[in-house]
Parts: C-alpha cells; structure tokens; sequence
C-alpha cells in the first residue's frame, strides 16, 4: 500500500508483469515496423518511462521525439487539450508512432491525431501501454495495446495523481 496525496493505493502490476507487457509490445512493433525508419513520439509526462523500456525492448534502431498534450487535472479529464510540445515538421513523410501510457476517453490522442495528419505523414501507429475500453468515447484505432484495464485510476510506472507517484516501479490502483 502507497499514500499519494489524499489517496491510498495498492499493487495492481508488479515491475515483472510490467516487463512482459513491454516486450510483447515491443516484439509486435518490431514485426511491423523494423524496416519502416519509424519516428517514435512519445508523450510527456507519462509515457517516458515505457518509451525507455520499450527502445531498449526493440530489435532495431530509430529516432525519437518527445510531444506534450494533455487535459488531465487530479483524477479527471478537463475536456481541453493544450499542446505544450507538438509534433515536429520531421514527420513529414515518416511512419511515425505515438507513445502513451494511457489511452482513456481519447480525448487528448484524438486532438493530437488531428494535428498529425496535418504534417502529412506516411502511417500514423499508436502504442498504448493501459487502454480503459470502459472510458473510450473515441473512434480511432490503437494498434499495440499493452493491456486493457478497468476504469479505474491507477499510477506508478509514469502514471502520476497531481504529478505525483510516476516513479515508482509497479503500477498501483486507487483504494476504494
């Protein structure tokens, strides 16, 4: 059990399960994209930590750019999307793969998908470490999906609460 500001939390995936999860993501990615010089965009705050693991789980080399957009607040989505660092004129042409942690409402990822297409990119790929069908009001298509979870709020592995609790090496759920 962790305390994250006013909230108790428990072990929902240990560090172990964690790694799996990346590599099967990482196998699957590497099967269709190895010979496509993909450009990896992953966003901050919270997906730093898989993008980490999941470049060290590929098996070949690309280049990476870090985007920020987001509309979370505490525990729930705003509704808005502010983009703080947007996609570079690099994607131009590219097959490029968005990197989240989490994909929720899809709110945020159909924003930055918009965005995107306006660079004219070659394919547009997103990697989703969790993805909550429960929350999803979105039509669009994540293509690696770590693992689908419950609506529930979680943190740890990048994940935070009010910027807090990315850290830690497991993921962890809110006690209810």
């Amino acid at each position: 059990m962790i305390t994250v500001h006013d909230k108790n939390f428990k072990l929902y995936m240990p560090e172990a399960e964690i790694k799996a999860v990346v590599d099967e993501v990482a196998q699957r990615i590497s099967h269709d994209l190895k010979d496509k010089n993909p450009l990896f965009c992953p966003t901050l705050t919270g997906a730093f930590m898989f993008m980490t693991d999941l470049a060290r789980a590929l098996d070949f080399d690309a280049e990476t750019y870090f985007v920020k957009y987001s509309s979370y607040s505490g525990m729930s989505s705003t509704g808005h999307v502010r983009a703080d660092l947007p996609f570079p004129a690099k994607c131009k042409g590219r097959h490029v793969v968005i990197v989240e942690d989490i994909v929720d409402t899809g709110i945020t990822m159909e924003a930055m998908l918009a965005e995107l297409q306006k660079l004219e990119p070659a394919g547009i790929y997103i990697a989703s470490f969790f993805f909550k069908p429960g929350s999803f009001t979105k039509n669009f298509k994540i293509d690696y999906i770590g693992r689908s979870i419950p609506n529930d709020f979680i943190l740890g592995y990048g994940l935070d609460y009010d910027n807090f609790g990315r850290f830690y090496k497991d993921v962890y759920v809110v006690e209810n």
